[in-house]
């Protein structure tokens, strides 16, 4: 993967999962604004974009009993889960260019993982009902694994760590501001997906791309060698 900038493949790609690996975001974000409604917040589609995308599941619960002013039901996260899982055997799928992509990658002997705020369970769910979670297996590290979720670096240093390569040699791929923050802190080059989310919030990446079939170039021009 060696480009005419003279720089290196990178020694570890790092994917996020949903949004990046697995098409979830459009159908989180369809949820999410019809039940946050109704527990009294009319929140917006840039709002979801700013305070809760690449976000752990209990800070996105945080930010809502905060605007809202006092505890969500307690049977509120299972009706989500149930209402996001009965949506995604319906339309869950890849993102669009994505698999040929990874396929790529591990054919010329890339080594890759994912790195996502999600729990290993919402993580196997979706890649496993994309067919994706083979692919990975062995190589998903979650924000349950650390103390902080993104924002903060720690869960990109933990899979850089835990995979034996050199962070500033990875590369990371994102789609959520709080993906790019923290893969910058970690002192990551990271390429940022913009297809669904707004360039403007992704602008502290190396690289913005709207189709992944300009991946696999804008690894070539930020990989560190």
């Amino acid at each position: 993967m060696t480009g005419r900038t003279g720089r290196r493949r990178p020694s570890l790609v790092i994917f996020d999962c949903d949004g990046v690996l697995v098409d979830t975001e459009r159908i989180i974000q369809e949820i999410d604004l019809r039940m946050i409604a109704e527990l009294g917040w009319p929140i917006t589609l840039a709002e979801i974009h700013e305070h809760h995308l690449g976000r752990s599941t209990e800070e996105m619960v945080a930010s809502v009993e905060r605007h809202i002013g006092r505890p969500i039901p307690s049977d509120w996260m299972e009706d989500r889960r149930r209402a996001y899982r009965e949506a995604c055997a319906e339309r869950l799928a890849p993102v669009p260019g994505i698999v040929p992509v990874v396929e790529q990658l591990l054919a010329a002997g890339q080594p890759v993982c994912v790195a996502s705020s999600g729990s290993h369970a919402a993580i196997r769910f979706s890649l496993g009902h994309t067919g994706l979670l083979d692919t990975f297996a062995g190589r998903i590290f979650s924000a349950h694994d650390v103390g902080r979720g993104k924002p903060a670096p720690d869960l990109f240093l933990h899979a850089a760590r835990t995979m034996g390569a050199d962070p500033s040699a990875c590369v990371v791929v994102e789609d959520s501001p709080a993906g790019v923050a923290a893969a910058r802190a970690a002192g990551i080059p990271v390429v940022a997906y913009a297809e669904r989310t707004p360039a403007h919030l992704l602008r502290g990446a190396d690289e913005v791309i709207t189709d992944m079939a300009h991946l696999l170039p804008s690894f070539r021009r930020v990989a560190t060698g």
